[in-house]
């Protein structure tokens, strides 16, 4: 068995499984292959305890595992007790259950449950492939299922997979592999069809409370008459189409990275997949946060509360307190509505706001701060980034509670760090209502209807005139050196944003800027990418300063991309899309992006570890 990991999105990824010299792109699902119980053409891999009839990759069990160790009735599906026998037996008998396997195979059985298991399973086990055992228990205790499949995860590290039997169907697909689950089998669609159930990605549907076909499915397609009236072969053909189109969708969304909107829309067909997404989002923060990239290409769609809590939102948040700081030119804060479009700057309503800021006399005084859902606070630096520069929300002009309590305590703690003179605000009245105590003295513009209307614009125009004039006048070229200084100390941290900006000059016109040093390019910030992509010479600034550091063996030859072997040591606050400065023999050699986290690049021996854009 070989398994190396291709695409990541958040915990989850595409990987490829090589098996009896075939290969299986994960997640995937093991169709139950019986002499009851026929896979369908269309399956990729097989579980069976008889792999001699099919030339297809297939998972070989003991008739102890997944199938009935005694003569059973021709029409008789069983699923082994290691699988569904209570969870919170004494753990005496979990641990004889696990000796009972031999871990030599490539499979090893974890069973969830008392304190310790995980621990005692894993003790001197080299094993590829897990199989969690009596899941179909734990799935239904939302907290200790999330808490068990976390810890696992972590503790087997990210380059060996893991299969929940029987609990797996259309509905929970996406959050279960979101979570880094990688096999799933097709017990589901057999138990269900013996139910006479449908299944969907929206819910299992009884044929008899149905009035209609449907779905238009060869199997849905070849029923005559009433939905009651379908075979139990049709029932069970139309559930394995329904798993593998759903597989489909959950493949593709994690190659196009949006497998999150995809979770997000899938739990809302049952409370329990609720319920775990939220124990997720809101008890394991570090663990989703550290495999989620820094960058992507798709949009955030936040069109539920429980955007709120994603990993990159509440990182981008966290790096606004603790990282950002604000240019030290700006005197004046000024709050502004976000725009429909991406990045801010680039949308009518901030091309005129803006308008109205260089028509000043002084205008680099100013700092803008956008005040957005579900990010809380923008500053204007920080537009280009991820997820700042590609989010959209549903627009009502409304704010829910959780949005204000949001919103409420990031412009708390960041006004507590950054501090300004004057606080000028030119947002809608439903924005003012909830801030206004947080904000405490400060200018109102005075909206009335739209903050773009002529009124409204000429009224931020007179307010911005005003109370510009009384004080020195700050340089652009100073203003824009500190403006990528922001930006780096929201990216590298304020230590090495100094170190990196210190005695240099800026050049070209925004979003397209260079760092320069007597005539040496450090970085430059585009557009696409939002954050600052170093050149050796800026490397060499910050590699004695001991973050976003790969140390790479002394016998490893660099030519192209470093490879997971090839790493010796990493920063662990390395993420998936950072600059990073390589090191060899404690000397930079090379400059690159990070292709995989810290923590993986240490402990993965297979996949690309850093795409190197500049090398010694």
């Amino acid at each position: 068995m070989q398994f190396n990991v291709k695409i990541r999105d958040g915990p989850a990824r595409i990987g490829e499984f090589l098996i009896k010299k075939k290969k299986i792109i994960t997640p995937n699902i093991l169709f139950v292959n019986t002499s009851r119980f026929t896979s369908p053409d269309f399956a990729e891999i097989l579980i069976t305890n008889d792999d001699s009839k099919t030339e297809k990759p297939s998972l070989k069990v003991s008739k102890s595992l997944f199938f009935s160790s005694h003569q059973t009735n021709k029409d008789e599906f069983q699923v082994s007790g290691h699988l569904i026998y209570p969870k919170d037996l004494p753990k005496e008998l979990h641990t004889s259950a696990i000796t009972s396997y031999d871990k030599q195979k490539g499979i090893c059985y974890v069973v969830p449950g008392n304190e310790g298991v995980i621990d005692e399973t894993l003790n001197k086990n080299s094993s590829s492939f897990f199989i969690v055992a009596n899941v179909s228990q734990l799935f239904h205790q939302q907290s200790k299922f999330v808490d068990f499949i976390v810890e696992l995860r972590e503790k087997i590290g990210y380059q060996k997979m893991i299969h929940l039997p029987i609990v797996g169907d259309p509905t929970n697909f996406a959050l279960l592999t979101y979570m880094g689950m990688d096999f799933f089998d097709s017990a589901s669609a057999i138990l269900a069809a013996r139910k006479k159930n449908l299944l969907f990605p929206i819910g299992e549907y009884n044929v008899n409370d149905l009035t209609e076909i449907p779905c238009s499915c060869p199997s849905c397609e070849e029923s005559i008459g009433k939905p009651s009236e379908m075979t139990f072969d049709q029932i069970l053909n139309h559930n394995y189409l329904a798993l593998s189109n759903e597989m489909k969708q959950v493949r593709n969304a994690i190659s196009s990275g949006n497998l999150r909107e995809l979770v997000e829309i899938r739990v809302r067909a049952k409370p329990s997949l609720t319920a775990i997404l939220k124990c997720l989002d809101q008890h394991h923060y570090n663990f989703v946060e550290k495999r989620t990239p820094i960058t992507r290409k798709s949009k955030l769609f936040a069109t539920t509360n429980d955007a709120l809590y994603r990993a990159e939102i509440k990182r981008f948040q966290e790096r606004v307190i603790n990282r950002y700081r604000k240019p030290e030119s700006a005197k004046i804060l000024l709050l502004l509505p976000c725009s429909a479009k991406k990045p801010y700057s680039f949308s009518k309503s901030h091309k005129r706001f803006r308008e109205k800021i260089y028509n000043l006399d002084n205008p680099h005084i100013i700092h803008e701060v956008i005040i957005t859902s579900p990010l809380g606070i923008v500053p204007r630096e920080l537009e280009l980034t991820y997820p700042a520069s590609a989010y959209d929300i549903p627009v009502t002009g409304y704010w829910n509670e959780d949005e204000k309590r949001m919103i409420q305590d990031l412009l708390t703690r960041y006004l507590e760090i950054n501090k300004y003179e004057k606080i000028i605000l030119h947002l809608p009245r439903t924005i003012i209502e909830f801030i206004d105590e947080t904000i405490g003295k400060s200018i109102d513009t005075g909206i009335e209807s739209s903050p773009t209307s002529k009124e409204s614009l000429d009224k931020l125009s007179s307010v911005l005139k005003k109370e510009t004039t009384t004080y020195d006048k700050a340089k652009s070229s100073i203003r824009k050196r500190e403006n990528l200084e922001s930006l780096a100390s929201y990216q590298f941290g304020k230590k090495i944003a100094k170190e990196l900006l210190n005695d240099c000059e800026i050049k070209g016109k925004y979003p397209y800027q260079k760092i320069m040093h007597n005539n040496k390019q450090l970085g430059m910030l585009t557009k696409e990418r939002g954050l600052i992509s170093l050149t050796l010479d800026g490397a060499k600034r910050i590699a004695n300063l001991e973050k976003y550091w790969v140390e790479i063996f002394d016998d490893f030859t660099l030519e192209g991309s470093v490879f997971a072997p090839g790493v010796k040591d990493a920063d662990e606050l390395i993420r998936e899309g950072d600059e990073v400065c390589i090191l060899q023999s404690k000397k930079l050699c090379a400059v690159g992006v990070a292709k995989m986290n810290g923590n993986e690049m240490k402990k993965s021996t297979h996949g690309e570890a850093i795409k190197v854009r500049h090398k010694t």
